[in-house]
C-alpha cells in the first residue's frame, strides 16, 4: 500500500469508537420563528434595528438556517431589509474598509 493509502484510512478510522461505530451526532434544538412565537413583533422595515439583528457585521442578510425564522417571515424579512436599504435606514454593505 502506498502511503497516501494509509493516511485515508487511518483519518477515517480516527472518527470512529472502539466498537467501530461512527461518532454519534449531537442533538440541535429546533430554533422557533420568533415572529411567529411572539405575535408582538412584526416585520417592518421602518424598525432597522430589528432588521439589523438578522444582519451579518458586512451587511448580508443570515440565512433561515441560522437565523431559525420560518419561510413565510423569512421572505417577509428580506423584502423589508431590501425596503429599508432602498430608503437608506439600513446600510449595504459595512462602513468600514480592510
Amino acid at each position: 500500500m502506498s502511503m497516501e493509502y494509509r493516511e485515508r484510512d487511518r483519518d477515517r478510522d480516527r472518527d470512529r469508537d472502539q466498537e467501530g461505530r461512527g461518532k454519534r451526532k449531537t442533538f440541535f434544538r429546533k430554533k422557533a420563528c420568533r415572529f411567529c412565537s411572539e405575535k408582538e413583533h412584526q416585520v417592518d422595515y421602518k424598525n432597522p434595528r430589528m432588521l439589523s439583528h438578522f444582519l451579518t457585521e458586512r451587511g448580508k442578510i443570515i440565512p433561515r438556517r441560522i437565523s431559525g425564522i420560518c419561510a413565510l417571515h423569512q421572505r417577509a424579512l428580506t423584502t423589508a431589509v431590501k425596503q429599508a436599504r432602498v430608503m437608506a435606514l439600513l446600510p449595504f454593505t459595512s462602513t468600514q474598509r480592510p
